[in-house]
């Protein structure tokens, strides 16, 4: 697990699972997991059915799909783990993405889980571009996370969702900003107001 980046944290995820419909099922799905890594192709698709999509409780920002299917990522084993998770992130449908994208923080991954972010910035799903810029964008270079920034922004993401985005922003994002804040003046439509404010804030410490 990266030190200081889990947004939730295994112990805290079980805690909230604790009950699901189906927690008998998704305490042995962890267990099959762990001893046959291979099972996770059978057990991560059918977490939604088992588990449910409810909010967890004490922790609204994930779901019980979302926070089973992390927890059977965390069982996987250290070897080889970088792989399976981009081929479970690959094979999955848009849930089941944001699920992998939720999870990267508690893997013991280092930045080998960054070609994920970059595939989820490249689409077209505003959940899978806010989930992308969660703690793990640390691991993002400074150049593709402003261009993910400018994304949230065009596609309407509140900013809210980017992580660590005061320490982050910089002169440059400023720039890109105060371009697509011109475009949209001159297409008469207006910049969100988070990223007006964002803007405003940059061309003061400017």
């Amino acid at each position: 697990m990266d030190p200081g980046a889990d947004p939730a944290g295994t112990a805290e995820l079980r805690a909230a699972l604790a009950r699901v419909p189906d927690g008998g099922w998704l305490a042995g799905a962890v267990r099959r997991v762990a001893a046959d890594p291979a099972a996770v192709a059978r057990c991560f698709p059918a977490a939604g059915r088992r588990c449910g999509r409810d909010p967890l409780p004490g922790l609204p920002d994930w779901s019980a799909d979302q926070g089973a299917r992390a927890l059977l990522l965390a069982a996987l084993p250290a070897d080889g783990l970088a792989d399976r998770v981009a081929e479970v992130y690959r094979w999955g449908d848009a849930a089941e993405k944001l699920a992998v994208l939720k999870a990267l923080p508690i893997l013991p991954l280092g930045a080998a889980g960054v070609g994920l972010l970059a595939d989820a910035i490249r689409s077209n799903d505003p959940r899978l571009v806010a989930a992308a810029l969660g703690p793990y964008a640390r691991h993002l270079d400074q150049a593709m996370w402003r261009q993910a920034v400018l994304k949230c922004v065009f596609m309407g993401v509140p900013l809210a969702a980017v992580d660590g985005l005061d320490d982050r922003a910089d002169a440059e994002l400023g720039r890109m900003l105060a371009g697509l804040a011109a475009e949209r003046t001159a297409a008469g439509r207006d910049m969100p107001a988070d990223a007006t404010a964002l803007l405003s804030r940059l061309e003061g410490e400017a």
